[in-house]
């Protein structure tokens, strides 16, 4: 894997505990190929009542590009295709941290942020490549596998595209920091692994008896998965 570091804006630089600040581009793609839902940030306006919203979505990468899709009549869709500012995240909970005190509980974590300005997708067939990039990042083999979508479906569908210029990823992994004064303590420290795992899948009802289980599902495996702790 090629990779480049990261470049820091103002927006993108990380100031609270930096030493947790990962610089390498490389490290943005795992985090990003990992996961499997983002939260996207905008504000719906820009006057004083206008609040920003924050809403879970799907995503998927191709390159230095984010493709992120949704219903033609979302309202913040709308907002970010007409140019409004965007914060695109994804975080991977790797484990809880168990300290001596209350104060340094913690977590291990793996944290993408992306800023920027999306771009609405209308070029027939960078859409259709769009929508290949999320059903694939979801769920590998699906596209070439059913049928794609018809007139009616696409025209319904807005595909946007965020490029990932501006980002910052930030981790933490390992044992609680606790102080030196509470380390005699009689209390159990240490952590709890976290990790998403898929199970035996469940066949929809309407599916003719004996349909086997194709190996895209069957053998599907998450990517990324989290650290030693």
């Amino acid at each position: 894997m090629t990779s480049s570091p990261l470049s820091p804006t103002a927006r993108s630089t990380i100031r609270r505990n930096p030493v947790r600040a990962r610089t390498d581009r490389a490290e943005l793609h795992a985090v990003l190929d990992a996961g499997l839902v983002g939260h996207l940030g905008v504000r719906l306006g820009s006057g004083p009542d206008d609040a920003p919203v924050v809403l879970p979505t799907g995503y998927g990468r191709d390159g230095e590009t984010l493709y992120l899709h949704g219903s033609t009549g979302a309202a913040t869709l709308r907002a970010a295709a007409a140019g409004a500012p965007v914060c695109f995240t994804v975080t991977l909970l790797d484990g809880i941290v168990y300290a001596r005190s209350a104060f340094h509980h913690s977590m291990n974590y793996r944290c993408a942020v992306v800023h920027g300005t999306l771009r609405l997708v209308t070029d027939p067939v960078e859409r259709e490549h769009g929508l290949r990039v999320l059903t694939e990042h979801l769920a590998p083999g699906s596209w070439d596998a059913t049928r794609p979508p018809d007139r009616r479906e696409l025209a319904a569908t807005a595909v946007l595209a965020l490029g990932l210029a501006e980002a910052s990823v930030k981790a933490r992994s390992g044992p609680p920091g606790d102080d030196d004064r509470d380390l005699p303590a009689p209390v159990w420290g240490g952590v709890l692994p976290v990790r998403t795992v898929l199970g035996e899948p469940v066949p929809d009802p309407l599916l003719p008896a004996g349909t086997p289980v194709p190996a895209r599902v069957r053998d599907r495996r998450l990517p990324g998965l989290s650290p030693s702790a």
